[in-house]
């Protein structure tokens, strides 16, 4: 087996959508565990990767995204999970991670074939993320508490599909990089 990379999936975020009000619950109990799993990734030097819809701003880059999101109301759901120096990022357009993205190419070249999953949406763009990945070959691990949902029924739904149907192996956070 090769390296593992910690994928954060559309955290950087102005919660400015028509589902927002659905998702920042969730998104509200998930931000501390994904900052605690980012800690431990970087204390380890697992890569970190940031998978960012582009929100329709096709001239837009990270940095942008990242500004945008900080500069607006809900910029607490933002800041602890603010990428570094050494954090990858990769702008993508729909709800797959890979769909149309240089990911695969990213991670083949990092020589990573383990990815963590972690972020939002869990019925859409994780559960859709996961698939691509297993279909890649790819080892995918989640972590339910990492993972921020709109619907609880089809969260848990896209959970069982992903550990049923795509071997993925689903876990609480702690069982990550635990000291």
């Amino acid at each position: 087996m090769g390296d593992t990379a910690l994928i954060v999936i559309d955290m950087i975020n102005t919660y400015d959508h028509p589902d927002a009000e659905l998702l920042m619950p969730s998104a509200e109990s998930v931000v501390p565990v994904i900052s605690g799993l980012l800690d431990r990734a970087r204390q380890r030097d697992v890569p970190v990767i940031y998978v960012n819809d582009n929100f329709g701003e096709w001239r837009s880059h990270h940095g942008e995204l990242l500004d945008e999101a900080l500069a607006g109301p809900h910029a607490h759901l933002v800041e602890p999970l603010r990428p570094t120096d050494s954090s990858l990022f990769v702008v993508k357009a729909r709800h797959s991670i890979f769909f149309e993205t240089p990911l695969h190419y990213l991670l083949h070249e990092q020589g990573v074939d383990r990815l963590v999953l972690c972020g939002q949406v869990t019925e859409q763009c994780v559960l859709y993320s996961a698939l691509d990945a297993h279909i890649r070959h790819l080892d995918v691990v989640v972590p339910r508490d990492a993972v921020a949902h709109m619907h609880a029924d089809l969260a848990d739904a896209a959970l069982r599909m992903m550990e049923r149907n795509m071997n993925a192996h689903v876990c609480d956070s702690g069982d990550l990089w635990a000291e």
